[in-house]
């Protein structure tokens, strides 16, 4: 079997991976010294080991057990096929593996807790169209991590980084843990060397506009609009001999565009509700929409003339097309999911490899903010209390440190910030080992408290609120609708979604 191609056995039928998911799959290494606690390199190995704890771990040899783990279809996953046989072997459990598109997911999801028949075992818990919607129908993890009949949970729940293990395991109770931190893509800004390390180009810059135009948090997204417009008109006029296009975003009339805007508008200040708690632990009642406010219209604004300099394709581009058009070299610099770095090195599929870098996201008055998208697994409440504790020993198996450290070799993004202290992955981040090698490092300064971008809403209604928003930003970017038309009308649509202001009030 190919590398790019899976059997989609929960279901029993062939699947060959998205090209999202075979263009994501490659080396994945990072730093973190500045947010791992101090945790020895051995011991953080030797806690993650789970022949340490055999007895615990076979408790279920030669009984037959199978299991069902749906997921997204996504690099860790996709990485999982390749060594899930070591949790078989160990536990005697067999692991049926199903990936599709995040949408199928959350259908068939669905239809599972509608009948209450408990056959998917392991769910990929994408938070906000998931999780907020369904927290009803989980298993509180906490009962498998306090069992003593169980295996310990290695180096604990403080292990993993805090913005992910709150996004990814919570639903409003603060107590009650439903997923643990698996997946963890986050947006950067990818852009060509070959372009803006040019002497030419940059020198000319910095005499026509008097700035160092390096993209990054250094620039603000005003500056960046103006750097998208100089490379468009240093094309026009043939300084710039390729074609290519000053940047290109994923602002196709889907949850892509909502992404997109959100970085925009977390700099500028805005969101999308005033109360803290709807994009982090969750909430019942995030009150009324706070698009009308100045700095989310400042941010409509700002971003529909970004837009303006952008590719024209960028309208109909989700992620995967972005990353596409970013390969074939028609796009100077996009704010893009860091997971593309090694589809961007790829020599068979990339005419800019060798010469693509990334940073955090231009900054705004309120700093850079890069959104995070970071989804864990969850335990089916409906399935057999056997069935739930093999669904938790894959959980506690394919998170801990041990297997987090083999799946970053093949595009996984670890969450345990153990596996960033140790020994080997610092040498092999030494070495350059491997094309994500120069990304992660930024990715973990992008989960800095500071820089971190939160604003895809864990609210029961979010995915009637998520279309509403790109709907409408989708009609300010094709000219039906003025910034200010577009975000009144989200505000009317959402608040009636969410029946604001309460009656009575």
């Amino acid at each position: 079997m190919r590398k790019n191609e899976t059997i989609e056995k929960f279901g029993g039928t062939e699947r060959r991976l998205t090209r999202r998911t075979a263009l994501k799959t490659g080396a994945a290494i990072a730093a973190a010294f500045a947010v791992a606690p101090a945790l020895g390199a051995r011991a953080a190995q030797d806690a993650g080991t789970p022949a340490a704890d055999a007895e615990t771990w076979g408790q279920y040899k030669d009984k037959g057990i199978q299991i069902n783990f749906l997921s997204e279809d996504t690099p860790p996953t996709a990485a999982m096929i390749n060594h899930v046989g070591e949790f078989e072997e160990l536990t005697g459990i067999t692991v049926n593996i199903t990936q599709t598109g995040l949408a199928d997911v959350v259908t068939k999801v669905l239809l599972d807790f509608a009948s209450q028949a408990g056959d998917i075992d392991v769910i990929y818990a994408d938070p906000m169209q998931i999780m907020a919607p369904l927290y009803g129908n989980f298993t509180d993890l906490r009962t498998f991590i306090d069992d003593p009949t169980l295996p310990a949970l290695p180096n604990g729940l403080d292990d993993f980084d805090k913005m992910n293990l709150i996004g990814s395991g919570y639903m409003i109770d603060r107590e009650k843990l439903l997923a643990i931190p698996y997946d963890a893509p986050t947006m950067l800004l990818a852009y060509r060397t070959d372009i803006f390390e040019n002497a030419t180009y940059k020198d000319l810059f910095q005499q026509e506009k008097g700035y160092d135009w390096t993209p990054g948090p250094n620039i603000t997204w005003e500056q960046y609009r103006e750097i998208a417009e100089w490379i468009n008109g240093k094309v026009a006029d043939g300084t710039i001999a390729e074609k290519v296009a000053g940047t290109g975003h994923q602002a196709k009339q889907y949850d892509s565009l909502m992404c997109d805007f959100s970085n925009v508008m977390l700099a500028e200040g805005g969101n999308y509700f005033d109360n803290p708690d709807y994009a982090t632990w969750g909430t019942a009642t995030p009150g009324g929409c706070a698009l009308g406010s100045p700095e989310a219209l400042a941010a409509a604004k700002l971003y529909d003339s970004i837009l303006k300099q952008a590719a024209p394709g960028s309208l109909s581009w989700d992620w995967n097309g972005l990353a596409e058009a970013f390969s074939a070299g028609g796009i100077a610099m996009a704010p893009e999911w860091h997971e593309y770095a090694s589809m961007f090195e790829d020599e068979n599929l990339s005419t800019v490899a060798g010469h693509v870098k990334w940073a955090l996201l231009p900054k705004g008055p309120n700093g850079t903010k890069n959104l995070w998208g970071g989804t864990g697994l969850a335990v089916n409440s409906y399935g057999t209390e056997e069935r739930q504790r093999a669904a938790w020993l894959f959980i506690n198996w394919a998170t801990s440190p041990e297997t987090q450290k083999k799946l970053l070799l093949e595009g996984s993004t670890p969450t345990r910030t153990s596996v960033y202290q140790d020994a080997e992955v610092q040498q092999w981040i030494a070495d350059n080992k491997d094309p994500l090698v120069a990304v992660l490092p930024t990715v973990l300064d992008a989960w800095k408290p500071e820089n971190i971008g939160l604003a895809q809403g864990k609210i029961v209604t979010w995915v009637q609120v998520d279309e509403a928003i790109f709907t409408d930003l989708s009609k300010m970017l094709t000219g039906s609708k003025t910034p200010e038309q577009a975000m009144t009308d989200a505000v009317s649509t959402i608040d009636k979604i969410n029946n604001w202001p309460p009656a009575g009030a």
